[in-house]
């Protein structure tokens, strides 16, 4: 996770706040689900949502979500898996939904094993997203290099990122430089010793109009 500064401001980027319907989608640790279901508070809700795709991790990541939502005054947490692709069909419409260091893995072998691609992951996220809804991205930067490094090297261009979610009917609305990182020198995988924790990030917010 970032330091409290970076986080603060990260969710004022997401445009979550009290009462939001927030989806979370392949949510690692839980970090993320825990601090958006502080944030949007009784009246809001949040969906951590664990691809299929990776549901058969030794970590157990759905019963590691399930036994976050049963957390003291965690009760506008609900936990779900499906795949990727189905997530629409298991999902409330929301207000934002968020997507920390995944999006490159649209481009990997994994997730596409069960039929998930990229551009109909995006379609499946237009169709849940209430209208005026954000479609949040952050994910480490490969400049100029396309979706060429999403497996080598986890990393992925933001212009390709922009161009495949602008063509599911998105726009954006705004970028953030918060985690760029010049030092980066984005030819290693992200977790190299070297770059791990500190690699070059994009951030972008996509609007649902």
């Amino acid at each position: 996770m970032y330091d409290q500064s970076k986080l603060s401001e990260l969710i004022r980027f997401a445009r979550i706040d009290a009462g939001a319907t927030v989806i979370d989608v392949y949510p690692g640790a839980g970090d993320w689900t825990r601090l958006f279901s502080d944030v949007v508070g009784p009246e809001g809700r949040v969906t951590s949502f664990v691809p299929a795709e990776v549901a058969h991790f030794k970590n157990d990541p759905v019963g590691l979500m399930r036994t976050i939502a049963q957390e003291p005054g965690r009760e506008n947490v609900e936990a779900v898996s499906a795949d990727l692709v189905a997530m629409p069909e298991i999902t409330q419409p929301a207000d934002v939904l968020w997507l920390h260091l995944f999006y490159h893995d649209l481009h990997t072998a994994l997730m596409q094993a069960r039929g998930a691609t990229a551009a109909n992951f995006n379609r499946a996220v237009y169709e849940r997203l209430k209208p005026g809804g954000f479609y949040v991205i952050v994910d480490h930067a490969a400049a100029g290099a396309g979706t060429g490094d999403a497996q080598s090297l986890h990393r992925i261009d933001p212009a390709s990122v922009r161009e495949e979610v602008e063509a599911a009917g998105f726009v954006l609305d705004a970028e953030s430089t918060l985690l760029a990182n010049r030092n980066d020198p984005h030819a290693i995988k992200v977790f190299d010793p070297l770059i791990k924790g500190e690699t070059d990030r994009f951030a972008y917010r996509f609007v649902k109009p």
